[in-house]
């Protein structure tokens, strides 16, 4: 399956919402003065530059270089890593995630990566899709690449809480909270805007003019479901939220 290409210029047009949304998970992160925390797909730093503005050392990792950009012209510190690749040994005080473990779909070799870059006791705090997260949106476009006999692989993890928690416990966390809890989200440039950011992996193999078709027929199919009648659209969020520590 074709990875993601995240552009930072089209990330924070179509797309400010998800580190708006990530604000009460900062808090309740509640990071220290001196403690030194990773955020885990920092995308394009805004919430590494909170977290940073508690008086934490953080290190921002993400394996877009055009995000890293981005974030490093914050001024925060950040790199271009693979959330499937890290190689910290016992570094961190914490490791935080917002919006991007659904993207990582190793996630045993994720948690790895995590557990081994905490300090014993360190805690990791994490939001992302939960099962049934867009369900619509990838009912509407799976139908709509049928339709056009191309295929569709479903390019993102979104476990059940009891899934996601038999895999911390195997890999030595103790779970603190973990909650699935729906969340609807507001699509400022609508679902085309949606769709362009998040869809790559779904679209990338299809030819520009198929591209199209593609995009306005699966926004013609949620429009009766996603949008209100002034044109409003809502995405069909589910979100998993967890606090675990390292034993």
């Amino acid at each position: 399956m074709p990875a993601q290409v995240w552009s930072a210029k089209t990330y924070q047009h179509n797309a400010a919402f998800v580190p708006a949304y990530g604000a009460p998970l900062v808090e309740r992160l509640a990071p220290c003065p001196g403690e030194r925390i990773l955020d885990l797909g920092c995308g394009d730093g805004v919430l590494t530059e909170r977290i940073a503005a508690a008086g934490a050392s953080v290190l921002g990792v993400d394996a877009s270089a055009d995000m890293i950009a981005a974030a490093l012209s914050r001024g925060v510190d950040a790199r271009v890593v693979d959330g499937e690749r890290l190689v910290f040994d016992q570094e961190f005080d914490a490791v935080f995630s917002n919006a991007a473990l659904h993207w990582m779909r190793r996630p045993d070799v994720v948690l790895a990566g995590v557990r081994r870059a905490l300090r014993p006791g360190g805690r990791f705090v994490a939001e992302f899709g939960g099962h049934g997260c867009v369900a619509a949106i990838v009912v509407a476009i799976s139908a709509v690449l049928a339709r056009h006999a191309a295929g569709f692989v479903h390019p993102w993890f979104f476990p059940t809480p009891d899934e996601y928690r038999a895999l911390l416990e195997a890999h030595g966390f103790g779970v603190e909270h973990l909650e699935l809890y729906p969340r609807p989200t507001p699509l400022p440039t609508g679902m085309r805007g949606w769709l362009e950011t998040f869809a790559g992996p779904m679209l990338a193999e299809l030819s520009p003019e198929l591209r199209v078709r593609v995009l306005d027929e699966t926004t013609a199919l949620l429009a009766p479901v996603l949008c209100d009648s002034s044109g409003n659209w809502t995405a069909d969020y589910v979100r998993l939220r967890v606090v675990a520590r390292a034993q």
